[in-house]
């Protein structure tokens, strides 16, 4: 564990609290001392005869989850930092393997216990009727047969990320990342473009099967895990264990018809402008990056350095402690931005739960995606910092879909100081880029959701069932792209979602926020600093509320129609228009 821990770009991390249940020496790939603290706070739990004792057994509960998380955190770090490394690899699946079926039945068990308990009823509220809302489903969902099926879900799960990860083409001499290969679709030359499209393409289709018989484990498994729980099936069940209590499928069915009606004629509209704009007969898979004027690519940054300190004086414009807290960052080396080999794909936040402290983690290669991504991954970072003063671990995060919010507000409160990274023609071109990307993501939102709801709702379907089913997906949210003569690359297009793989269901999240991100950014148009306070005050209330009243909070309506969608579309398409 200690070998693997000097792979990790930061060093030792003090507690923001000291412990005081947990040992400060606790070893824990020794399950024997993890267990033991765990009966004792079992065994505790019926002593606790008043108010403040259960109280103060609710926060040493707290303290042991903070420590454990902390503890998976620094093996996923170490492990998506270097996927080639087999020490850092093994050390990450003995956490699967070993440590959560340990932890698991005994969360369960503690989980009863609160439930149960003569003082429960005591509890202040609101403060605590989340944690009872959340805790009554971990002990409806839970089932001990399920804990090895989840442990198998997390391995091939981390076989995904591997295999992503290893992924390299020799492009003209030079060994080259999938992801590096990205900035090619940028360049004018639409020779170089499409040579670099199809290389990328080919390289993911020849590891197809893996990739399908991967996928084919996991809904075999997730539909068991499903079953076990009473469930007919996986949708059902992901529902449910996910926490959404404020909307169902069938709202989200909704959805992807509210983005087919108000987004897709807008989608096709700027598909056409482009194919006009490029003087095309149609667009092809590698025309969709390129400046549709042909201008030479936006680069807003050669070295990843260059990219942190520039980002730096963008928070410095928009709010002075979001901006110190960024720096801190900095300073504990809580950054792991650059792409090389051996990486696994995407970009994430991860928080340190005992350190009360978030870790960025992205794939850099000098594109203006990274200046979003580095935007957005910094706005789960203040999110998680906006708590670390909370001291119950369950309400330091809140619910992924108002995660995003603060995620995707930053793209778009920080997006109005990108002038730090381009001269005035160049930033008009990367807001309107931005936008633009805002629009099209909702399609590809939608596709994601939609294929999920078809898969787990379809168990024992087969593969060609399954290409079919995207394919018609495809049809709907695709546009007008021509992708004659690319099929199967068409037809396996959704094994580059990380998502689909290693975190089921997890997507539509990311429309829904968008819808409040777009709110909170309305606002800030016709009052910045009462939209940013906004903000900043719903992350701070972490997962301490119900998710339409952290929505509210930050200024915004938790509701995904058409009608709250139409507004904020022409809002887009004006900004869109001021930026012609």
């Amino acid at each position: 564990m200690f070998a693997v821990m000097n792979l990790l770009p930061f060093g030792e991390l003090p507690a923001f609290k000291a412990r005081g249940f947990v040992p400060v020496d606790l070893n824990f790939d020794e399950g024997a001392q993890l267990t033991a603290l765990y009966d004792r706070l079992a065994a505790r739990a019926p002593e606790c005869a008043t108010l403040p004792e259960f109280e103060r057994w609710l926060l040493d509960w707290s303290e042991l989850n903070a420590a454990v998380e902390q503890d998976a955190s620094k093996r996923y770090i170490a492990m998506t930092c270097h996927t080639d490394n087999a020490e850092a690899e093994t050390t990450y699946l003995r956490f699967v393997e070993e440590i959560q079926p340990l932890t698991k039945p005994r969360e369960f068990q503690l989980a009863q216990s609160y439930l149960a308990h003569p003082c429960r009823p005591l509890l202040p509220r609101p403060r605590y009727t989340v944690l009872d809302r959340d805790l009554q489903l971990q002990v409806e969902l839970f089932r001990p047969e399920n804990v090895p099926l989840e442990t198998e879900d997390a391995k091939l799960s981390q076989q995904y990320q591997k295999l992503s990860g290893s992924l390299t083409v020799n492009f003209r001499g030079e060994e080259k990342t999938l992801v590096q290969m990205g900035r090619c679709l940028e360049e004018t030359d639409r020779a170089l473009r499409q040579e670099a499209w199809e290389l990328v393409a080919n390289r993911r289709l020849a590891e197809a099967d893996q990739f399908e018989e991967i996928f084919d484990q996991l809904v075999v498994l997730r539909q068991q895990i499903a079953r076990n729980a009473g469930f007919e099936n996986y949708l059902a069940y992901a529902f449910r264990a996910r926490g959404r209590f404020d909307y169902s499928p069938a709202d989200c069915v909704r959805f992807h018809e509210a983005i087919e009606t108000e987004l897709m004629p807008v989608v096709r509209e700027l598909q056409a402008a482009r194919k006009t704009q490029l003087a095309l007969p149609s667009l092809r898979p590698w025309d969709l990056s390129v400046d549709p004027l042909n201008q030479p690519p936006l680069r807003p940054f050669e070295q990843v350095d260059g990219m942190v300190a520039t980002t730096q004086k963008v928070f410095a414009d928009l709010d002075a402690g979001l901006a110190a807290e960024f720096q801190d960052m900095r300073d504990r080396s809580l950054l792991d931005l650059a792409n090389r080999k051996g990486k696994a794909p995407g970009g994430y936040q991860c928080s340190l739960p005992e350190a009360r402290l978030p870790f960025i983690f992205m794939n850099a290669v000098g594109v203006q995606r990274d200046v979003e991504t580095l935007l957005h991954e910094a706005g789960h970072a203040f999110h998680a910092l906006a708590t670390r003063g909370e001291d119950l671990y369950p309400y330091r995060s809140a619910p992924i879909e108002f995660c995003e919010v603060a995620s995707m507000s930053m793209e778009l409160l920080g997006n109005e100081f990108i002038e730090h990274f381009y001269a005035a023609p160049q930033a008009r071109r990367a807001r309107r880029d931005h936008l633009e990307g805002i629009v099209k993501i909702f399609p590809w939102i939608a596709t994601v959701d939609a294929f999920q709801h078809w898969v787990y709702a379809h168990p024992g379907h087969t593969r060609a069932e399954r290409r079919a089913a995207w394919e018609q997906l495809m049809d709907r949210f695709g546009g007008t792209v021509d992708w004659t003569g690319y099929a199967d690359a068409r037809g396996h297009l959704w094994h580059r979602q990380l998502h689909i793989f290693t975190s089921p269901f997890y997507y539509v999240e990311y429309g829904i926020a968008q819808l409040g991100a777009l709110q909170v950014w309305a606002n800030s148009k016709q009052d910045r600093a009462a939209a940013l306070g906004q903000y900043k005050a719903a992350l701070a209330l972490g997962g301490s509320r119900p998710l339409p009243e952290l929505f509210a909070a930050a200024g915004c309506r938790f509701e995904f129609s058409g009608a709250t969608m139409r507004p904020l579309v022409r809002l887009l398409q004006t900004e869109l228009a001021k930026l012609n």
